[in-house]
């Protein structure tokens, strides 16, 4: 069963009670509850929330991710439990243990990837040309991949969102990037709820490697996943007259993303699902039981 994305934009005390949320609005006598076992992500977006620290522990043991936002509504925290898998210390040693040409074959195999969904995301948006995208997913070779993820992003942004005159993808910049951002912060934490939940840190990258990032590997795996969050903010912007500003209604869609129907091992599955179908995969991989990891395809 896919799990709850629960959203609180109000001013709230969250409480615990039986294994259940307990959410008290002050302007409600009754208060609502949902089960902790349906809950696979929270978003925490008013600076007048209260959380119990039962509430706090009983959500990490569930292996939710805790997602808080800032004085502009963007995702800027993230928690996630420590433990989330009974044989964590084993996948560490063989995460630890991942020699750097099986690395650079994991990474290459993420940009290809990557770069194969870019394409088809464009395609079906835009109807663009993309046989050289496809041409480059083919041919990223191991240790080489920043090279064609380069130009593959260069031709995917100057093609995307083509009622702007000139798009450039910049976290600080002009929308759409509001949207991109916060699309994005949300598919960080799945991917990185995912890692723990597979028993792997998700600090210790296969690419991505800054020493004040602590979701490094989460950065390096969600990549050929961005192209379903881009399609989504396309299709936000055909719906919408105006998305510079990120409204109840646009939040509600983006909060959607552990929904969107992805294809994976020949299989339809919800974003959310194919995730953890994507990190078991990885720590097969890094235990040597398989070669390649598990992606979503277009």
């Amino acid at each position: 069963m896919i799990k709850q994305t629960l959203y609180f934009g109000n001013p709230a005390y969250l409480s615990l009670k039986d294994r259940q949320l307990v959410i008290r609005l002050p302007d409600k006598e009754q208060s609502i509850t949902r089960p902790i076992e349906d809950i696979g992500v929270v978003v925490i977006d008013n600076k007048q929330i209260t959380l119990t620290s039962g509430l706090i522990e009983a959500l990490l043991g569930n292996n939710c991710a805790l997602i808080t936002c800032d004085s502009s509504h963007l995702p800027v925290g993230l928690m996630l439990p420590l433990c989330g898998n009974t044989t964590q210390s084993e996948r560490f040693r063989h995460q630890l243990s991942a020699s750097l040409p099986l690395k650079k074959q994991l990474w290459q195999q993420t940009i290809s990837q990557k770069i194969a969904n870019q394409a088809q995301v464009l395609k079906g948006c835009f109807g663009a040309e993309v046989g050289n995208m496809i041409n480059w997913s083919k041919n990223v070779k191991s240790g080489h991949a920043d090279n064609l993820e380069a130009r593959a992003a260069a031709y995917y942004w100057r093609n995307m969102f083509d009622d702007e005159d000139v798009f450039i993808r910049d976290r600080e910049g002009e929308p759409p990037n509001n949207l991109l951002n916060y699309g994005y912060a949300i598919l960080r934490a799945i991917v990185a709820r995912g890692l723990v939940g597979s028993g792997l840190l998700p600090t210790l990258g296969i690419h991505h490697h800054n020493r004040y990032n602590a979701y490094c590997l989460a950065d390096d795996i969600m990549e050929p996943y961005r192209p379903y969050v881009d399609e989504l903010v396309v299709n936000i912007r055909k719906e919408f007259d105006d998305t510079d500003f990120l409204d109840k209604e646009i939040k509600k869609r983006l909060l959607s993303i552990p929904t969107i129907e992805v294809r994976i091992n020949n299989h339809r599955r919800p974003l959310m699902v194919a995730v953890t179908e994507t990190t078991a995969s990885l720590y097969k991989c890094f235990s040597g039981e398989l070669r390649k990891i598990a992606y979503p395809e277009r």
